[in-house]
């Protein structure tokens, strides 16, 4: 369920926690700061970095008018920016604490209507993604990577494009730097065009997590890939992961689970594929073949 922010709600507890806290200036008119605690349980570093702020924004290429999704604007940091830019913002916060404070920090943007502010996890089934064209451009926990990737990426309405600070170690992965794929970077590059834009170093943030970051950018995101051999999503990840279920061994081996071998084989023969290829060698393309061969 999820709450639209009440313009006249101003009270909230925020200062609540046990760990590193974030200054944030209020507008004149309150002359006080708030302090906002990082949330473990949230898996909170909240961006401090101007510099990196700006990159991002930068990166993402907004117009005015443009809507964007931000998951977790935390201290409001790059909701400010995005709004600078002309952007229409739908933020949404699971920290009841950030919610509140952001109410009061965005209160003239709110009554504008160029921001929209819901308080809820962004992971729930129930939350609509903005009506129409959008983009998401956000600073989004390490722990649900995968899940957020998951959610915008196979299911419509998928956004247009997605600018992500992830895990520097992560955004390596999705683009197979080492040419080794995996089942997150083909899942990733059947729907879109991934590329890491900028590292951005830990002590960008507040608390500083024990790792560096890295603007992840995915455009041209559609299902078009799969929709060209007519597969479903399901269909093909079905296939996925069944070839990666145990890395060393080879894809073939592994994928005799769900395909009968003799079938297996003259897919292999039919697309020349090596016999002792594993999965992670395998291409996007290479994948969709092998299952539109198979379904």
């Amino acid at each position: 369920m999820y709450t639209v922010y009440n313009l006249y709600f101003f009270k909230s507890r925020v200062c609540e926690g046990n760990d590193t806290a974030l200054g944030v200036h209020l507008p004149l008119s309150h002359k006080k700061t708030m302090k906002l605690f990082a949330k473990k349980s949230l898996g909170q570093h909240f961006l401090n970095s101007p510099r990196a702020v700006e990159t991002i924004v930068s990166v993402a290429g907004i117009k005015r008018g443009d809507i964007v999704l931000e998951i977790g604007p935390g201290t409001g940091i790059l909701t400010r920016a995005l709004l600078d830019q002309g952007a229409k913002v739908v933020a949404v916060e699971k920290d009841h604490r950030a919610w509140a404070m952001l109410g009061v920090i965005f209160n003239s943007e709110l009554r504008e209507g160029k921001l929209q502010l819901l308080e809820g996890d962004i992971l729930d089934p129930g939350l609509d993604p903005p009506k129409g064209p959008y983009m998401i451009v956000a600073n989004i926990p390490y722990y649900i990577t995968g899940m957020i990737l998951e959610k915008f990426l196979e299911y419509d309405p998928r956004p247009q494009k997605m600018v992500i600070l992830v895990q520097k170690e992560v955004a390596k992965r999705i683009i197979a730097r080492d040419k080794k794929e995996s089942i997150l970077s083909v899942s990733v590059k059947v729907f879109g065009k991934p590329k890491i834009l900028a590292s951005v170093s830990r002590g960008s943030f507040i608390p500083i997590p024990r790792v560096d970051s890295a603007i992840l950018v995915i455009e041209n995101i559609s299902d078009k890939l799969l929709a060209e051999k007519n597969l479903t999503s399901q269909a093909f990840f079905n296939i996925l992961k069944a070839g990666f279920t145990h890395k060393r061994k080879y894809a073939i081996r592994n994928l005799e689970i769900v395909i009968p071998a003799p079938k297996l084989n003259q897919i292999w023969l039919d697309l020349g594929l090596n016999p002792k290829i594993r999965a992670e060698d395998i291409s996007v393309t290479q994948w969709l073949q092998i299952t539109s061969l198979v379904t």
